[in-house]
């Protein structure tokens, strides 16, 4: 397990009960520990949304929420929410110490 998978399964386990990580999301979670280390609690929903698309493009490039964040509806912004909320609580419990 290299130290990215430990980011990512902090973040995983900080998730709310009721999130739905998509199947297979090992390598979005990887995304999403280097979101932490680079962005830690300023991480915007637009980060976690690129993260996602990135993720997304490699087996569904066409899929139709591969857009720009500000493109999407709201509601689906909001679907990334619990993803920004659980990486930011891994970044304050770090640099809580």
């Amino acid at each position: 397990m290299t130290y990215l998978d430990e980011d990512a399964a902090l973040i995983r386990a900080a998730l709310p009960s009721n999130a739905e990580p998509p199947e297979n999301s090992e390598a979005l979670f990887r995304l999403y520990a280097v979101l932490l280390r680079v962005r830690g609690d300023q991480v915007s929903l637009a980060d976690v949304h690129d993260a996602w698309s990135a993720w997304k493009a490699v087996d569904e490039p066409t899929h139709p929420a591969i857009v720009p964040f500000e493109q999407l509806p709201l509601e689906t912004q909001e679907q990334d929410r619990p993803y920004v909320e659980a990486i930011r609580a891994v970044a304050k419990r770090r640099s809580a110490g």
